[in-house]
């Protein structure tokens, strides 16, 4: 049987076709990987974000193996057409072939909305918020320093803050480490979870006194406590009222998520490296989260993304969409489609893209006082220069150098 012999019944009904996919990666700040699709018809194709940093060539690879899956299929059925890739594998789920799947669904999505002459939100409902806050990052190799940052930023019209500070080890997640600190041990880089717990509430509890009850402060343990570590610490937060505190433990236990949610007087945001719907559903079902934050990318994309804003809209949880430097602004549009079409919103992250991204993916959002608002272009109101693009080729390994060093005194590996 053919690839034209396997097509639904439907597929004809007239003469749009997807001609090419193809993946296309670039590096101008962070390594982002976006898949393009082409049609018959001049001059409308999509964009899809496919961004996995660390795994981008392989990503590449399984988006040039399903374009013979999807060339010749109508642009415009997506739920069939993203259903049969899916499928297709066999083994199915994990971040790269997610990925590949994503980049092809977000796509699709975008030239769903360029055909209709409309932004993909109208789409989805249309808006039910003229904009979304932000938050940002602020850091430090001090507590000083941090608070000082995160004064910048709500100075510059931000509501919403994380704050991360340094210290010995150069493991210190989100903020610059001090090498050598620990001379006499084995590791004399280390990262000691024991200083992180003692350090933490002291960095929130300068933060309060200085920037006042106003501005809501968030935290990110990047999966690095056992799930008594981190209760330790949200009870130690509690008089701090963070926004949340971000993926307290490891994925590999989050069948804990839930014990912990109930016993931690703070809300509980996770998801980030889940790389599977049903995996990221239990997190909602099973109450193990206030705020899922899903890298939708690794989910497949938009149309599982929504299926889940839905889900989170019935349980009363609120979503908080992981976009840093490589999530791609055709990945930031797509999150902001959902964010300002649900109920279920509750803070999203942003990222103050490098002048080369701009010069890239003309359309690229900014924010303004704190808030992203989307494109009213149809489609993700985003494009790419291939030309620019080629200038920043992709940079390999850049996360692996750093996440290997990321040991205790000791010697032990720990969590990037």
């Amino acid at each position: 049987m053919t690839m034209e012999e396997a097509q639904p019944p439907w597929a004809a009904r007239d003469g749009l076709r997807i001609t090419r996919v193809r993946a296309i990666v670039t590096a101008p700040e962070a390594t982002l990987v976006v898949v393009r699709v082409d049609t018959s018809e001049d001059g409308l194709y999509g964009l899809g974000c496919a961004t996995f940093t660390q795994r981008a060539g392989a990503v590449a690879a399984v988006v040039e193996h399903l374009a013979e899956l999807v060339v010749g299929r109508h642009p415009a059925d997506i739920e069939d057409i993203t259903r049969m890739v899916h499928l297709s594998s066999y083994w199915r789920n994990g971040p790269v072939l997610n990925n590949a799947l994503s980049g092809l669904d977000m796509a699709l999505w975008d030239i769903a909305g360029k055909r209709a002459g409309m932004p993909v939100y109208e789409l989805l409902g249309g808006r039910v918020r003229a904009a979304v806050p932000i938050y940002l990052h602020a850091s430090g190799a001090t507590i000083a320093d941090t608070v000082d940052h995160a004064r910048e930023l709500i100075a510059s019209g931000l509501s919403h803050v994380r704050l991360q500070t340094g210290g010995p080890g150069v493991g210190t997640y989100g903020a610059p480490g001090i090498p050598g600190a620990y001379p006499s041990a084995p590791n004399p880089d280390g990262w000691d979870v024991e200083r992180y717990l003692a350090v933490t509430p002291r960095l929130f509890a300068a933060a309060r006194d200085a920037l006042g009850d106003e501005v809501s402060l968030l935290h990110d343990v990047h999966s690095r406590l056992t799930v008594k570590q981190a209760l330790v610490l949200c009870r130690a937060l509690e008089p701090y009222r963070l926004f949340f505190v971000e993926d307290p433990i490891a994925p590999e236990h989050y069948d804990r998520l839930p014990e912990l949610r109930a016993a931690a007087p703070v809300p509980i945001a996770a998801g980030e490296q889940v790389g599977s719907v049903p995996d990221a559903a239990r997190l909602v079902t099973a109450g193990g989260v206030d705020l899922l934050r899903l890298h939708i990318s690794a989910i497949g994309g938009l149309t599982p993304a929504r299926k889940l804003t839905a889900l989170c809209e019935l349980a009363g949880v609120r979503t908080a969409w992981h976009s840093p430097a490589d999530v791609s602004p055709v990945g930031m549009a797509a999150n902001l489609a959902l964010d300002v079409s649900s109920h279920a919103f509750g803070i999203q992250e942003g990222h103050v893209y490098a002048e080369e991204v701009h010069e890239v993916f003309p359309g690229t959002l900014r924010h303004t006082n704190g808030y992203l608002t989307p494109s009213p272009a149809p489609g993700w109101g985003i494009d790419l220069d291939e030309k620019a693009a080629a200038k920043y080729p992709p940079r390999h390994y850049g996360h692996e150098r750093w996440s290997t060093r990321i040991r205790r005194p000791d010697g032990g590996i720990e969590p990037p």
